[in-house]
């Protein structure tokens, strides 16, 4: 009976919304975002156990639409993509369609290979541990037009620029008039260093949540933008000699309604546990960055001295670090910690989950994450950087993935197949483009991701 009265209700707030399609979505092990709408007048029929996929979805790479062998992913097999009904929102940038994010289920239960399952199993390893993570995903991204000649800026203005701002302000307006219809609060946007680059910020959530907003905040950027005659991509490097984007990851450790992190009397003014957790971090970010910077082209842009946490290290407000620990003047102590070492070539689920099981091993066995570094590490000696434990990250995606692939903790936390999976779907797009030139590698994901 309450299943019933759900559906009535939700029918009913379609109908008043003027919604025809519903499209219920998933995000693959490529990044891709993929859907499948149904009719509102079908709606019943799908209501509860949502609509069929292949689990070969989850087997597929960025570069085509085909399987790859080694995830063991084929076309025999079928599971629900169910809507998470909670998440249902009308498209203010596409008119009567609607959306709401899909669970993966397999005979009625959570599928083994579900990147959000997988996010919310490592919220629930938290709470156990006495732990709620709230978070934010940090997006920069690039507004193009594309030309016969080629791609070029929508402008070529400089870091937070107010030419920039005019020059771009419909669709801007428009982004953070749609974001905020779908009930995702906007926080603040500057232009960035990048000519016809952006940033846009939203406010922290729950962690599930905030991976959600992710998901919608992509599609609304691009949507919008197509409306605009422009393409907006987030890309990490698009053009070779100006700033990358990334997507940095901003968190919170939470207890009973109260933020964790703080101690004025502690390093950087961080408590005990936030300092657990940064470490956790650290000593797995060389693997982790498989599941964060998970494309050849991420590794374009992490370089030293480009502000992309190029160096395993943390610092207070140190924009080189790849955990930056942001000052708080409105309080005595931080209210947050940023990784950098992110982009949005990265699954949010498996990026915020796999930084929740990093952080989670560090609080587990009590690791410390080492001095904060208080300038560039870039223009540290490699003797100095090696007496104060300051590591360059891995260079490429084939080193991220080895790193990934000897990883217990992250291995046992995605578990067998969906590391399997993971691991196959981004080897791949490794062996595939790890000699492309860059304008190869762009003409491919501009609009992918």
């Amino acid at each position: 009976m309450d299943e019933k009265n759900n559906f009535q209700k939700t029918r009913e707030f379609l109908q008043e919304t003027g919604v025809k399609f519903v499209r219920f979505l998933w995000c693959d092990n490529a990044n891709i975002i993929r859907g499948k709408a149904v009719h509102i007048n079908m709606l019943s029929h799908y209501y509860e156990h949502g609509v069929g996929i292949s689990v070969g979805q989850q087997g597929v790479p960025v570069m085509y639409d085909a399987v790859v062998p080694e995830t063991d992913l084929g076309p025999v097999g079928e599971i629900r993509l169910i809507p998470d009904w909670s998440s249902l929102k009308p498209l203010p940038y596409a008119p009567g369609h609607a959306r709401a994010m899909g669970n993966m289920v397999l005979n009625g239960s959570a599928w083994a290979l579900c990147p959000r399952n997988f996010l919310k199993r490592m919220i629930v390893a938290a709470k156990s541990q006495g732990l709620e993570v709230r978070a934010a995903f940090e997006n920069e991204f690039y507004l193009v037009r594309q030309t016969p000649d080629g791609i070029i800026p929508a402008d070529s203005t400089v870091f937070a620029s107010t030419q920039a701002m005019d020059l771009n302000y419909e669709v801007i307006n428009a982004i953070a008039d749609a974001l905020i219809a779908q009930g995702i609060p906007v926080e603040q946007y500057y232009p960035e260093s990048g000519p016809g680059q952006h940033e846009i910020s939203m406010r922290y959530t729950d962690a599930l949540q905030a991976a959600d907003w992710q998901i919608a905040f992509r599609e609304t950027v691009k949507a919008i933008a197509y409306r605009h005659n422009l393409t907006a991509s987030f890309l990490p490097k698009i053009f070779p000699d100006a700033a990358g984007s990334g997507c940095h990851i901003h968190f919170s450790l939470w207890y009973d309604e109260k933020n964790l992190l703080g101690d004025p009397q502690g390093i950087c003014g961080l408590s005990p546990i936030a300092l657990q957790f940064i470490a956790g971090i650290l000593h797995h970010l060389p693997a982790l960055m498989a599941l964060t910077t998970p494309s050849t082209n991420s590794y374009r842009r992490i370089r030293p001295h480009s502000w992309s946490g190029a160096f395993r290290c943390w610092g207070l407000d140190n924009r080189e670090a790849s955990v930056r620990v942001p000052s708080d003047p409105s309080l005595n102590c931080p209210s947050h910690l940023e990784l950098k070492t992110v982009d949005a070539s990265a699954n949010p689920y498996l990026a915020l989950g796999a930084v929740i099981a990093a952080g989670l091993d560090g609080v587990q066995r009590g690791l410390t994450p080492g001095k904060p570094v208080n300038q560039d590490p870039g223009y540290l000696s490699m003797e100095e950087r090696n007496d104060r434990g300051i590591d360059s990250l891995p260079d490429n995606l084939g080193q991220a993935i080895a790193h990934l692939q000897q990883n217990d903790i992250f291995l046992t936390a995605l578990n067998p197949q969906l590391a399997q999976a993971f691991l196959a779907v981004r080897q791949a797009e490794w062996q595939a483009m790890k000699d492309w030139e860059l304008k190869t590698e762009v003409n491919t994901l501009l609009e992918k991701y």
